[in-house]
């Protein structure tokens, strides 16, 4: 995920302290292996809480102070890495307390993702609103999100998702499980999960018996999803691979006819930047997506449908050989290498005076 993608490039500019989150105290007590001492590889410092920093929800100060106990650490392991300014880099609106401990000297918020998950528009919360203008610097990943909450602090960037640009633009093998599923194949890669539009999958899986439909990514715990998985799982032509680790999922989307993005549209989806985007392009293969914002900005590259009717002219084009020039597989690999992640974070280390 992003967040590991950003922090390990950043410790290329100065040493960062990757805090593990806190394990449940009563987790603990029921004999989990013990977090060990922290482990530091060239910049990286991954840091595990002990015992006795385990979360505690009760009573209230016991928490607090743990809370900051934890904070103390981080700050004392960059202090003992020579480091004579401290940033701190929170990620989530329930870190807001940090602020208030007098440790760091500058501080940055960076939302990777509408923290609600609603799919209609919700108020604001209060309290990432007081995250957002409190920090120093405020990174958000869409267009989507700024319209929401870039107006709260001057000092608000949008940096994209974006992708490990030579593992998935180097040619790979065939992955085994895929060799035996015929072509035209219909691809998605990524988290089975609920914001994707189903009935929208199961139309033209149905419809289109010709086409062989490929999920690659491990099933999110939505109930709600049983029932149509279920139903598409009985269907010849579609066919669920399973997660695979990163450095595997690579090679998928090189041997897809077309890769697609089949997001619902609605409040949560206008928000989002899928990390899939520049996985596929940086494949070259042809994209078909949901008419999402952050799609939208891509539209030279990414085939917009809406509905059923314009995704199956969409997937058409995507299988027919003029979609496949390699003219069109150079633009869509040039926008991918544009958002390698080194290219992002340089100009996060930039903004927060690191580089």
């Amino acid at each position: 995920m992003g967040v590991h993608q950003i922090m390990s490039r950043l410790s290329e500019y100065c040493p960062v302290v990757w805090m593990n989150p806190p394990r449940d105290l009563r987790g603990a007590l029921r004999n989990q292996p013990p977090a060990g001492d922290p482990s530091a590889f060239d910049n990286l410092i991954v840091y595990d809480h002990g015992l006795l920093l385990s979360q505690v929800w009760r009573p209230r100060h016991l928490g607090k102070l743990t809370f900051a106990l934890r904070a103390r650490q981080a700050a004392r392991l960059l202090h003992k890495r020579g480091c004579s300014r401290l940033i701190a880099y929170l990620w989530r609106p329930h870190f807001l307390p940090v602020l208030d401990l007098g440790l760091f000297d500058a501080s940055v918020y960076h939302m990777l993702d509408e923290y609600s998950f609603a799919e209609t528009e919700q108020p604001l919360n209060p309290m990432e609103i007081e995250m957002i203008r409190r920090v120093d610097d405020v990174f958000l990943h869409s267009e989507g999100l700024l319209e929401r909450k870039g107006k709260f602090n001057p000092r608000t960037h949008v940096v994209p998702n974006g992708v490990e640009y030579e593992l998935f633009s180097r040619a790979r093998p065939q992955p085994a499980d895929l060799a035996a599923i015929p072509h035209p194949r219909i691809g998605y890669t990524g988290w089975i999960k609920k914001q994707l539009d189903w009935s929208l999958l199961e139309s033209l899986a149905t419809r289109n018996p010709q086409w062989h439909f490929v999920f690659v990514g491990g099933r999110s715990p939505h109930a709600e999803l049983d029932d149509v998985v279920e139903r598409l799982q009985s269907l010849p032509n579609v066919h669920f691979l399973g997660e695979k680790p990163t450095t595997e999922l690579a090679a998928y989307p090189q041997h897809f006819d077309c890769c697609i993005m089949p997001y619902e549209q609605n409040a949560y989806t206008n928000s989002i930047y899928p990390l899939k985007l520049h996985e596929y392009l940086a494949t070259g293969r042809p994209v078909v997506g949901s008419r999402i914002r952050s799609l939208e900005l891509h539209e030279e590259v990414v085939s917009l449908a809406g509905t059923a009717e314009q995704w199956e002219t969409g997937i058409r084009g995507a299988l027919r050989p003029e979609a496949s020039t390699a003219d069109l597989i150079q633009k869509r690999k040039a926008i991918a290498q544009q958002h390698d992640w080194s290219v992002l974070v340089r100009k996060i280390a930039d903004r927060i005076g690191v580089a």
